[in-house]
């Protein structure tokens, strides 16, 4: 009998402080409301490519629907306007490679209204090492990857890893954001910068 409740012991200590733990996540509804309080938003960023390289540049959000990636001491750039998301390539002379944004998980963020409680859209939501991890993808369309977004307490986004189609992961790992910014019109001119690139 001492020996069972010797066994039992940790256990019960493991159950007693998983509520505390539980009790931290940020609610669901917590985080949408900050999303779509969310306008315009500048940050400097780390990116961790699928293949381990690093990258880093400038991100522009203008919600809902526009999204620019500026990498440093490079002419590549992703700029995301119009429902669709262009991909220039430091390296080519041809035009950008352009996918419909609403097929990538990135769209789930920059919606009009995002609503993390959305039945099927949610399929991870935990607490790690004092952050809040949300994992989403389109509930109507899984098969176009996820993204899993990192939250700190009090709920401000720190990074989110961005699954594609093909199973290829994307880290974002953003520095100190300044919020309510402007935007020149061109920033996520899309035509614009097709025309600036010939």
């Amino acid at each position: 009998m001492k020996k069972l409740s010797l066994a039992v012991a940790p256990v019960l200590a493991l159950l007693a402080t998983a509520p505390a733990a539980l009790a931290e996540k940020i609610p669901l509804n917590t985080i949408s409301n900050y999303l779509n309080s969310l306008t315009t938003l500048q940050s400097e960023f780390t990116q961790v490519n699928p293949d381990g390289s690093i990258s880093a540049g400038t991100v522009y959000i203008h919600r809902p629907n526009r999204v620019r990636f500026e990498y440093k001491n490079s002419n590549q750039l992703m700029l995301a306007s119009g429902g669709q998301v262009a991909v220039f390539d430091a390296k080519s002379n041809q035009g950008p490679q352009i996918y419909p944004l609403n097929q990538t998980p990135l769209s789930l963020i920059l919606g009009q209204n995002v609503n993390l409680s959305r039945a099927g859209m949610v399929v991870g939501h935990s607490e790690r090492k004092n952050t809040t991890v949300v994992k989403a993808q389109d509930p109507a369309h899984p098969e176009y990857g996820n993204i899993e977004m990192v939250f700190t307490a009090p709920t401000e986004l720190r990074q989110w890893v961005v699954t594609d189609d093909t199973g290829k992961k994307t880290t974002v790992i953003l520095g100190e954001m300044k919020k309510g910014v402007s935007f020149k019109p061109s920033t996520f001119a899309l035509e614009s910068e097709v025309q600036r690139r010939k």
